[in-house]
């Protein structure tokens, strides 16, 4: 196994690129999100040895869902499968959306408060349903007595991401995670999320420990 110098504590992972990794393998775009699946879980035991102590990935967004009715039941099924493979693992898992909405798997609310699996070795959170309005607005609907704006977010039990990876080539952010976000890296693989490698996490390992990190300092 490599080593590095420095490591990220929290990795943030946009799994850009189904659809078109798709349409350019002679599918119909919603089937590219199974072959999602497996590259998740490559990801997570790598980053298991590796020692990183909290990963969050991108499952679909509320803007998602605006997506033709066939692709938005494929990837919210691929978000189900994966959980429930999950289940199976170590992992300290946060399931973060918005759950009153009829979008978001009603199979994954047992997972909506911070559950133990197994030897709970990796902090990992999943994003599905998710909207940046309503995360930061998430205050306005319940206690405003939080001191902080990151105290009142949806989202206050993850930590902020040291380094963002997005694979499909796209140079944005899409949303993901505002506030945790504020100070992340940011590392773009132009592969298409079906085609990930543990190489693409060794080039942005191997990138990131050569950053100057000074949180705005």
């Amino acid at each position: 196994m490599k080593q590095y110098k420095r490591l990220p504590t929290h990795i943030g992972i946009i799994p850009d690129g189904n659809r078109r990794w798709a349409r350019c393998n002679g599918l119909n775009k919603e089937e590219g999100y199974a072959y999602g699946i497996e590259p998740g879980f490559t990801l997570y035991q790598e980053c298991l040895k590796l020692g990183i102590k909290e990963m969050t990935l991108y499952g679909f967004t509320q803007d998602n869902t605006k997506r033709p009715s066939v692709q938005t039941k494929a990837f919210q099924k691929a978000c189900v499968d994966s959980v429930l493979r999950l289940v199976k693992e170590d992992a300290e898992l946060l399931v973060m959306g918005n759950t009153k909405s009829p979008l978001f798997p009603p199979e994954l609310l047992p997972y909506t408060k911070r559950v133990t699996l197994g030897k709970g070795l990796m902090k990992i959170n999943f994003l599905v349903n998710y909207g940046w309005d309503w995360d930061l607005n998430y205050s306005l609907q319940s206690d405003s007595s939080k001191k902080t704006v990151a105290q009142g977010i949806a989202s206050a039990d993850i930590s902020r991401m040291d380094l963002i990876i997005r694979w499909g080539g796209r140079r944005r952010l899409s949303g993901f995670l505002p506030v945790q976000s504020i100070y992340s890296d940011f590392y773009v693989i132009d592969a298409m999320w079906p085609e990930f490698s543990v190489e693409h996490l060794y080039e942005a390992l191997e990138w990131y420990q050569n950053q100057d990190i000074t949180l705005g300092g």
